[in-house]
């Protein structure tokens, strides 16, 4: 026997429930068994979103890094003896380089969300599709 929790939401059995309403041309089993393949649809769909969100995490945490050594280095070449318009130069220069690398990471971070987000996406579309084609079977069944 099944250990009681004491909650009677956690021991709810919805299939138990179901079958002894004995709904004439209501297959239970089929609508347990679509339910299950949506939770676990859903389930798969949020387990590749939470994937993609740590992946962009652990990006962002790289790209501060390099972007932490970067400056780092540029204030390093920035104090160098050299005439006014040579540091300007220079300072215009690194300024250029940091716009077009925060351009690309910025890039590549947005194409990592919306990557992860059409994975997740594509999980449940297909399952819709498969339950409207588990309602076509269903509804047949019951028309005959």
């Amino acid at each position: 026997m099944a250990k009681m929790s004491g909650n009677p939401f956690l021991e709810f059995d919805p299939s138990k429930l179901m079958g002894d309403l004995k709904m004439p041309g209501l297959d239970v089993e089929s609508i347990i068994a679509s339910q299950r393949k949506n939770i676990e649809a859903v389930t798969a769909a949020n387990q590749l979103a939470y994937e993609g969100f740590q992946a962009v995490l652990r990006r962002q945490a790289e790209v501060l890094r390099t972007v932490t050594e970067d400056v780092n280095r540029a204030v390093g070449e920035l104090t160098v003896a050299g005439t006014p318009e040579e540091k300007a130069a220079k300072q215009a220069d690194l300024v250029k380089t940091a716009f077009e690398r925060s351009l690309a990471n910025i890039r590549e971070l947005t194409e990592m969300v919306a990557k992860s987000n059409t994975e997740a996406a594509d999980i449940l579309a297909k399952r819709v599709s498969e339950s409207l084609d588990e309602i076509k079977v269903a509804i047949a069944k019951v028309q005959k």
